[in-house]
């Protein structure tokens, strides 16, 4: 298939720009694979299409505030850097303006509370660089930003702190939230959990593999860049156990899918482990840790939406598309969601 089959006209005003005033008053489409059908509920609805049997996979990584805004030592112009992981001494991040992060250029931020050096280039927009003092992680929370994406187009505000970040965060390790769980609050889970049906962390760390864009027109020679994952001996028993008794299992998000479907690639069978994950799903994939899976609405011609299409098919997820802009669902990491029978 070329990536252009998998456009979608989207009227720029449904891009939310802020999250819904409570996290499950979002709205909710459910489309059954079954049927083609389509309802439209409250996301605070969700608990009646579980059963007592089904289990709910949620992904517990926490986005680190890891986008920095400073400037180049001495009289150069500002600089921006979001970092992506940590080596040793060093840390690859996204970097710009190029021109200012050349091997040599010394950066500064938080008014010289954190010196770094550029010491190698990776490619385009990449850099390696090493902080002083080396603990930086530890300034990251009063120097850091939380990394909202591109299109949400606003200055970062205080409340972007717990909002940008789901109830059940655990694991710092992201750069972007794994944005299907934002719309979950503790007591809805609570109810969840007290109707029988099983909530079961996994992990995966949201890294730039997830979100880069499709470049090729054939979807096929995409590559996605390896971010961690984690599903711990408790996890995969409990999920196994559950569909061994009849029950569904429901994935919370697209990352939750290719963790899911990475511990199933070698034998069929879901199984407790960890690493590193390039797993790219596109039409045609045949699923085999997922039956349900609730998830936001994604980017035209994106990586998740490629994910999406495979688990509902192209034609019926992009004619509910079309109907949730019809009917004015909002976007995006903010916006409402859909759950797929």
């Amino acid at each position: 298939m070329r990536i252009d089959e998998f456009h979608f006209e989207l009227p720029p005003e449904l891009i939310a720009q802020h999250p819904a005033p409570q996290r499950d008053s979002s709205r909710l489409l459910v489309l059954n694979r079954a049927d083609a059908s389509i309802q439209h509920l409250s996301f605070g609805d969700l608990p009646s299409l579980l059963s007592p049997r089904d289990a709910l996979a949620l992904n517990q990584t926490r986005v680190v505030p890891a986008r920095l805004r400073g400037h180049g030592a001495g009289s150069a112009g500002p600089v921006e850097l979001l970092l992506i992981r940590q080596e040793g001494e060093r840390w690859l991040a996204m970097g710009k303006p190029a021109r200012r992060l050349r091997p040599g250029s010394r950066l500064e931020f938080g008014g010289g509370r954190l010196g770094a050096e550029v010491v190698e280039q990776e490619g385009p927009g990449r850099i390696w660089v090493r902080f002083e003092p080396a603990q930086v992680t530890e300034l990251l929370p009063s120097l850091g930003e939380i990394p909202l994406p591109p299109y949400i187009r606003r200055p970062i505000q205080e409340a972007d702190r717990d909002r940008y970040q789901t109830v059940f965060a655990q694991v710092e390790g992201a750069i972007a939230a794994p944005t299907a769980g934002l719309h979950f609050t503790t007591a809805l889970l609570d109810r969840i959990a007290a109707q029988g049906t099983a909530i079961v962390p996994v992990l995966l760390h949201v890294g730039p593999g997830t979100f880069a864009p499709v470049r090729s027109a054939d979807i096929r020679q995409h590559r996605i860049e390896p971010e961690y994952y984690q599903i711990t001996e408790e996890s995969a028993a409990s999920l196994c156990r559950r569909r061994r008794e009849g029950g569904r299992i429901f994935a919370v998000g697209t990352t939750v899918v290719r963790t899911l479907e990475t511990a199933c690639e070698a034998t069929g069978q879901l199984a407790a482990g960890e690493g590193w994950t390039a797993k790219y799903i596109y039409p045609p994939y045949t699923f085999n840790g997922v039956d349900a899976l609730v998830t936001n609405f994604h980017l035209p011609e994106s990586t998740l939406l490629l994910l999406v299409a495979a688990f509902a098919g192209r034609e019926l997820l992009l004619e509910a598309y079309r109907q949730a802009v019809a009917a004015r669902y909002r976007f995006y990491s903010y916006g409402d969601a859909m759950l797929i029978l």
